[in-house]
């Protein structure tokens, strides 16, 4: 879907799409939303709220699938990325230590952050500090983006552009240090 559709879509149906979409597509959504708020056809406080519940509800989404669904992700795909038993382990733990920070980095990373919230529910992080850490790294970054959108909405296909550069840079950075640590581990 085009952000032309998008923008023209929640014109027409407010906030009734804006929470779906949300869901889906957080950050630009966010921004689209922002420059709608600042031309007067929704409102800010309103869209700001709608955008972090439906952030969240997508968050929920992503732990459900890592929590539920992992036996059978894993026994399908694990060992293409060689996810076994012994390193689900070592994830479990590393999110025992390290819970809030690896939530609110994954939260923050655009490109990958649903592959760190499903990782999560596989460690079985409790539901209530995942919905808490995820609220908390949320509300700054859903603020930020409805913001973005009211004052600069204008240019929001340059924004989506930056946002995807941004993204495709963290998830390269990301491989490197994930392929660094391998080979270093051999």
């Amino acid at each position: 879907m085009s952000l032309t559709t998008i923008f023209a879509l929640l014109t027409h149906y407010g906030y009734f799409l804006l929470f779906p979409v949300a869901v889906v597509e957080g950050p630009i959504v966010s921004v689209i939303a922002g420059f709608l708020a600042s031309l007067g056809y929704l409102n800010l406080y309103l869209v700001y709220l709608v955008v972090v519940a439906g952030d969240l509800v997508g968050d929920a989404l992503c732990y459900a699938i890592g929590r539920w669904g992992q036996k059978k992700i894993l026994k399908r795909w694990g060992h293409y990325i060689g996810l076994g038993p012994e390193r689900l382990e070592n994830m479990r733990a590393h999110f025992r230590v390290h819970t809030g920070k690896t939530i609110f980095f994954g939260k923050w990373s655009h490109s990958v952050s649903f592959a760190f919230l499903m990782a999560a529910g596989a460690a079985e992080v409790p539901l209530v500090s995942f919905l808490w850490f995820c609220l908390l790294a949320t509300v700054p970054k859903s603020l930020i983006l409805v913001l973005v959108g009211y004052f600069f909405g204008h240019a929001y296909n340059s924004i989506n552009s930056y946002i995807e550069w941004i993204s495709i840079t963290l998830l390269t950075i990301i491989a490197v240090f994930i392929v660094w640590y391998f080979k270093r581990k051999k």
